[in-house]
């Protein structure tokens, strides 16, 4: 089924970009990843401002699969201002042109490639963003924005409430399961080095959970599969023992963030991406419940230790809110409601 994005949402997102639409006129943009839920956020507020500012922008969007996309989202890639590029973000072929912004939000966070392939999930994303970033090089790039993860950060110490992008903490790297942060880091390590040799303004996003239309509630993340069980009448199944914390930014406070630091951010600068507001997994279950089917039962499948700390990723996101002006705007609550 395709999806569309309340357009109360769109207006919120220009509403928040509006002075940075300028730079982008008549300017041609490349997005990998344009198929996935950042990629699709991204596009569905691009094509809005498009439209309704007359930017006279175009984008070429890289995906394995047009045809899987358009099926997803027919109005996004039968838009005149959106051109398809089928390929792989290893080996993609150069569209011709000029693109004075590259937007590289490839490579699908999953759990089970990073479990079964390690080796494919980190040859992806090191050799993607490498590609990305020649392709940038060579084709009049100005700005250029990687979506990292929160996962460079290793397990955050559960004295430490919010983790700063200051911290130094890293994934652990005799483990094959780290081979998703530890990737990461690779490809942050590559913009740096690309910015300093070329002089490619490189922006970097360290991204954490979100939630809105177009994420999936049949992947690995939690707070889809409970709104997914939620609306199948429950029960909401919380398959560790619920103590956890997460914290989610609503997907168009999301696209707002985004485009603020690939147009407005400092080259070279980490930024946090995310909400502040901590919750754990058991009380966001109990709330998604609330929300969408009250009175359906929660089963936390594990009892919880008392001795072990609960786990934390939450951000800190001061940088955002302090040199560019960002917040989270849509309460969980409403993002929820949302979804």
């Amino acid at each position: 089924m395709a999806t569309r994005i309340d357009t109360r949402d769109l207006d919120h997102i220009l509403e928040h970009t509006y002075p940075l639409w300028k730079e982008v006129q008549n300017q041609n943009i490349f997005i990998t990843g344009g198929a996935g839920f950042f990629g699709c956020w991204l596009l569905e507020s691009f094509v809005w401002a498009n439209d309704h500012l007359h930017l006279g922008a175009k984008a070429v969007v890289l995906s394995r699969s047009p045809e899987a996309f358009a099926t997803r989202a027919p109005h996004l890639a039968n838009h005149p201002s959106v051109s398809l590029l089928k390929g792989d973000v290893r080996a993609f072929k150069f569209p011709e042109g000029d693109f004075r912004f590259v937007v590289h939000a490839a490579t699908e966070a999953s759990t089970k490639l990073n479990q079964e392939d390690p080796l494919l999930m980190f040859e992806t994303i090191v050799e993607g963003t490498r590609r990305t970033l020649e392709f940038a090089r060579t084709h009049g790039t100005l700005k250029f924005l990687l979506t990292s993860s929160e996962a460079v950060y290793g397990k955050q110490p559960p004295e430490m409430t919010h983790v700063s992008e200051d911290y130094l903490g890293a994934p652990d790297p005799m483990d094959p399961d780290s081979a998703y942060g530890e990737a990461k880091r690779a490809a942050e390590m590559l913009c740096r080095l690309y910015a300093h040799r070329f002089g490619l303004e490189t922006k970097i996003a360290r991204c954490f959970a979100f939630v809105g239309p177009y994420l999936p509630l049949d992947a690995h993340y939690a707070i889809g599969n409970f709104i997914r069980d939620a609306y199948q009448g429950g029960p909401v199944c919380v398959n560790g023992d619920g103590t956890p914390y997460r914290s989610y930014l609503y997907a168009a406070d999301l696209a707002i963030w985004l485009w603020t630091i690939l147009l407005k951010g400092q080259s070279c600068r980490l930024y946090n991406v995310g909400s502040d507001r901590s919750i754990s997994i058991a009380e966001l279950a109990s709330l998604v419940c609330q929300l969408v089917t009250p009175g359906i039962e929660v089963i936390i499948v594990q009892r919880a230790d008392p001795a072990c700390p609960p786990q934390r990723y939450v951000p800190s996101i001061e940088r955002a809110h302090n040199e560019l002006g960002l917040e989270s705007w849509i309460s969980l609550e409403d993002a929820i409601k949302k979804q």
